[in-house]
């Protein structure tokens, strides 16, 4: 569920009358109108306000044709119709901003970032997007809505743009303080300037601002009074809720996390699937591959490798390896016990790694020339790979059903080659299953490796190296359990996958 939407979807439809139900014996809008106009009007007699305060205060009204005008204080009038963005129930009256609100921005001050570092933190000191810091002093002590003047999230509107500060507080020149003669048409401001598009109120693309002269003249399509208390009251819950429903999704997708990986740990031990103790062992399986490498060597396919390692259970129980002739006792480093008819093994022993080559500029391009290049993580979205560069000068080729990790920047990024050759750059390894081996059964040991191998990276662009993939200690089950193991964990995934997908 996109939760950004829905809120959007509910804010639209309380500025559009269309959250609670209308009321017809509500005092109308128009009402509360005069009545807002009759106490600014004192408030300059009283000196509270001055009377260029409200001198850009207008009138809004619909003429006898059915459209929309504004009337000036120098007793002008102009159609606006085409300003009007839609229809307003019976009740409610369309009005600016700064007809209804009391500006008080010439009451905030700046205090720059070394002023405030060795004071004292006891009040808030609010900026463009809310607090961002606390000082020894305080302007305000009541509740205003502060909206935000400048800044990168008047575009992006990763935060609220309008929010309430309470207390005692301090609040710089970056967010415009907005008083009104009832303070609850606040929470209807607040609601409506975090609904709207304020593209047309802002100026600047380097650096975004609007300024007061274009939040004055934002419209306000207000309801009643008391629809306003019911609609904020409404909005509280219905918002509530939806802030449940994005903890929950957020608790859920942590659960389908760790539950993924809690599979994946009960499948390298034995202990996701039952053991049968007639499949085939494991050390008949390292054996048959063992004969395969040798064939392999004696027909010149591959090099024999002078530091080959055994690595088996003693009779003390403990476990060993064997390299040559030295044997060294393993027990520190085996991460795990496993089930009898099971074996340990170095990575290197049975796979075959192979680290890439980055191309120049000039030997790669994106018209589907050549075959595909795979440059880094970039080309890993979820376990698949996707292709973006193709090359007609391949050096080092990955084929189809190879492993590719990734290996240097981000580390760890893992999906299977399905689409055939590809050339691989130095950011990405291949793991060859070279004796038909589960090669998604080898996916899900790196997976629980994978932490580790990360904590190996090295350089300033952090990396890994190819022994900390060849040196892994693997567990290798019998080739049975292997299968069932990843058609297993296939049927789950797929649920996982489909609860996941209905949380976004």
């Amino acid at each position: 569920m996109d939760t950004k939407a829905l809120r959007q979807k509910i804010l639209d439809l309380a500025i559009r009358g269309k959250l609670v139900p209308q009321d017809p014996n509500d005092e109308p809008a128009s009402v509360l109108l005069e009545r807002i106009r009759e106490q600014k009007m004192q408030m300059v007699k009283e000196g509270k306000l001055k009377a260029k305060d409200i001198t850009n205060d207008t009138i809004i009204f619909v003429g006898e044709d059915n459209l929309h005008y504004e009337k000036f204080q120098d007793g002008t009038v102009k159609c606006i119709e085409d300003e009007i963005p839609f229809e307003v129930p019976e009740g409610w009256e369309w009005t600016r901003f700064s007809a209804i609100t009391i500006n008080r921005d010439n009451e905030r001050k700046p205090i720059s970032s070394s002023q405030r570092t060795d004071v004292a933190k006891i009040y808030d000191y609010y900026g463009a997007s809310g607090k961002i810091d606390k000082i020894d002093k305080y302007i305000f002590s009541e509740r205003l809505l502060l909206i935000g003047e400048d800044g990168a999230n008047l575009v992006t509107r990763s935060k609220p743009i309008a929010f309430f500060a309470e207390g005692q507080y301090w609040v710089n020149n970056h967010a415009h303080c907005i008083d009104a003669t009832d303070k609850f048409i606040l929470e209807y401001l607040c609601f409506y300037i975090n609904a709207i598009s304020l593209g047309k109120y802002v100026t600047g693309s380097a650096q975004p601002k609007m300024t007061q002269d274009n939040m004055n003249s934002i419209l306000i399509p207000l309801p009643p009074y008391s629809e306003q208390k019911h609609m904020s009251q409404r909005l509280k819950e219905v918002m509530y809720t939806v802030d449940n429903i994005e903890i929950g999704k957020v608790d859920i997708s942590d659960l389908v996390s760790k539950a993924k990986s809690k599979i994946i740990d009960l499948a390298i031990r034995g202990k996701l699937v039952p053991q049968d103790p007639n499949d085939e062992p494991a050390s008949i399986l390292l054996e048959r591959i063992r004969a395969e490498k040798e064939e392999l060597i004696k027909q010149g396919k591959i090099k024999r490798d002078k530091k080959k390692s055994v690595i088996f259970k003693g009779d003390d129980n403990s476990y060993y390896e064997k390299i040559g002739d030295t044997i060294e006792n393993l027990d520190s480093i085996i991460p795990f016990e496993i089930p009898d008819n099971w074996e340990f093994i170095r990575f290197k022993e049975i796979w075959n790694l192979i680290s890439g080559r980055d191309l120049l500029p000039s030997e790669y391009n994106n018209q589907k020339v050549g075959i595909p290049y795979i440059t880094g993580a970039s080309n890993f979205n979820d376990g698949t790979i996707e292709l973006i560069r193709w090359t007609p000068n391949p050096q080092v080729i990955t084929h189809y059903g190879d492993l590719l990790i990734t290996c240097k920047g981000t580390i760890g990024e893992m999906g299977f080659n399905n689409f055939g050759d590809a050339h691989i750059a130095r950011q990405i390894m291949a793991i060859r299953n070279t004796f038909n081996l589960n090669s998604e059964f080898l996916s899900y040991c790196i997976c629980f490796y994978i932490n580790s191998i990360k904590a190996s990276a090295k350089g300033i662009i952090p990396g890994i190296s190819r022994e900390d993939i060849l040196n892994l200690i693997l567990p290798i089950p019998p080739s049975e359990y292997q299968e069932q193991v990843v058609a297993y964990i296939r049927k789950v995934n797929v649920l996982f996958d489909s609860l996941e997908k209905s949380l976004n």
